[in-house]
């Protein structure tokens, strides 16, 4: 058993022994070893096909002989053309972009018994080390592979329109060459007129805003046979990853879409009307730049003037109290070209969601509605009269401003001595007690620009529901005491209690109060009476000495001008 095993070992050195010395066998093929496959492979070599590679070029002892790495160009060639020798025409075939291999190539299918002049001896195997880095065809034609797709899409790309979007540019096999992302800037370009290289300008036709897409082109539809002379060589395929941004055409007009217009609207917008308006602003990818939310504050501006850009000019006419719309509005109608610096880019669509709040024209009165009138009316509020009313405010939103409801009591006010904003005199004159009214205050006739603090925003348009309570007959104008009865002859002297030819303030106001409550005469209602009485001392009072004598005591109608007095 012993000597059977040394035997079988002794055979075994033999059989290596004659392995290590026999001749080499000679290659009928090429032999192609993959020293690297990429894990996706789009596309494989075909013959006809032109490709890019670079090579390092060895004899089987590992002496090189030729390298385009040396040259600093790739190779460019044809396959299976006749343009390489019969071994690498067949070696290309089925390689994929950034593939590796090694290539063995026997003599009949290299450079055979000629060799190639003191390069390559004759009857020479070649070693080929291939990286392949491009390969197109002359047939080929833009590719688009669309990798996301918005959910909604108003408006696909055409020709003549105007187009922002975020690109990066590489070669085939993954070089980047260029990036609009890392200028930070979107490129901005009119599509299909010849402003871009031919396979961008087919490559971005049909595209949504949001969108984004790979666009392959062979060079025929890049740079061609020169390259663009820096990054990009001659005869590359491009490869383009796109985000379309925005879109427009020169003849674009604005767009009002999403609109949401409340049941009533007894008035829409004109061109002059001051409209009070919340906004939000955005680009048409969504980008947002601007909010009168975020301020907590209208935008507050005349449309149709020109206040605003065109296209805000445009879009707020014909508007109700209350409605929502979207204005889309191309650039010649914004910020145009240049934008407004690092929120509004250049050539940017705007697009607007707009709440109206309320409008107003300069020209406008109060606006009075009767809602409810009692069938009797015996008297109408008039200039001078005291009113007592409830009333509920609102801006013209609805919001909620204030109500005398809240307070448990009435407002009083005499009519006509400016003790409410001029609008709520308009809407209470001619009222009946227990008439009702829905009264529409303009803000040139209730708070004006300014508005009351943390109650009305300036400029607003004002709403009262007003209820007459009750009403006291003023006096008539100019005014502050009238006679009931015929006036005493002795006046004076009944004044004059300590019988001193002169009249003191406590004395005359004794006076006059008494003649109230004997119902002999009266004070102007809503005001303080000793108020008013003090300012009827004052008047009689033409020395300012704190006493009225007989000589400077005088009744209205001896005064040659009226004064609030007797």
């Amino acid at each position: 058993m012993i000597q059977c095993v040394q035997r079988m070992l002794y055979l075994s050195v033999l059989v290596a022994f004659a392995a290590c010395n026999a001749p080499p066998v000679p290659l009928d093929d090429i032999l192609i070893e993959k020293t690297f496959v990429p894990e996706q492979c789009v596309r494989a070599v075909k013959v006809g096909d032109y490709v890019r590679y670079h090579y390092n070029g060895m004899f089987p002892d590992g002496k090189k002989f030729d390298s385009s790495y040396d040259r600093g160009s790739t190779y460019n060639v044809f396959v299976g053309k006749k343009q390489l020798i019969q071994g690498m025409d067949k070696a290309l075939v089925g390689m994929c972009i950034n593939e590796r291999r090694l290539v063995k190539i026997p003599p009949h299918l290299a450079y055979g018994k000629q060799g190639y002049g003191d390069i390559i001896p004759p009857d020479s195997i070649l070693h080929f080390d291939v990286l392949l880095l491009d390969v197109w065809n002359p047939e080929d034609g833009v590719q688009i592979n669309t990798y996301h797709t918005p959910s909604t899409c108003s408006r696909k790309v055409e020709v003549s329109d105007y187009v922002r979007y975020h690109y990066n540019g590489t070669l085939l096999d993954g070089t980047l060459f260029d990036s609009s992302h890392t200028r930070m800037r979107t490129y901005d370009t009119y599509v299909g007129i010849g402003w871009l290289i031919a396979g961008m300008d087919q490559g971005l036709l049909g595209m949504c805003v949001g969108e984004r897409r790979i666009i392959t082109m062979p060079p025929s539809l890049g740079y061609g046979e020169n390259g663009d002379g820096s990054d990009i060589p001659g005869q590359a395929s491009l490869v383009f990853d796109v985000i379309l941004l925005d879109l427009h055409n020169p003849r674009d007009g604005i767009t009002v879409t999403n609109q949401k217009v409340p049941e009533s609207c007894t008035r829409k917008s004109i061109a002059g009307d001051f409209v009070r308006y919340h906004y939000n602003g955005s680009l048409l990818d969504g980008t947002f730049f601007d909010s009168s939310y975020s301020r907590n504050r209208t935008y507050d501006t005349y449309v149709g003037r020109g206040y605003v850009i065109a296209g805000m000019d445009e879009g707020l006419i014909g508007v109700c109290v209350g409605e929502r719309r979207t204005i889309t509005i191309p650039p010649h109608l914004a910020y145009g070209e240049e934008g407004t610096g690092t929120k509004i880019p250049g050539s940017a669509v705007l697009v607007f969601d707009v709440h109206i709040i309320d409008f107003h024209n300069p020209s406008d009165n109060t606006q009075i509605t009767v809602t409810y009138k009692p069938e009797t009316c015996d008297k109408q509020a008039k200039k001078g009269d005291f009113v007592k009313y409830h009333y509920n405010a609102s801006l013209m939103d609805g919001t909620d401003i204030d109500s005398t409801h809240n307070y448990g009591k009435t407002y009083d006010i005499v009519l006509g001595a400016n003790q409410v904003v001029p609008g709520m005199e308009d809407g209470l004159m001619n009222m009946c007690v227990g008439e009702k009214r829905h009264v529409v205050i303009p803000p040139h006739l209730g708070y004006g620009e300014r508005g009351v603090t943390d109650e009305v925003p300036g400029s607003a348009v004002l709403v009262f529901d007003i209820e007459l309570i009750d009403m006291e007959e003023g006096l008539p104008e100019g005014y502050m005491f009238i006679w009931n009865d015929d006036v005493s002859p002795d006046l004076f002297s009944e004044m004059d209690k300590n019988d001193d030819k002169q009249v003191e303030p406590s004395e005359f106001t004794d006076y006059i109060l008494r003649q109230v409550n004997d119902g002999k005469g009266r004070l102007a209602p809503g005001f303080d009476p000793y108020r008013i009485i003090d300012n009827m001392f004052s008047n009689q009072d033409r020395n300012g000495d704190g006493k009225i004598t007989e000589a400077e005591f005088k009744l209205k109608a001896d005064e040659a001008a009226a004064h609030d007095e007797l």
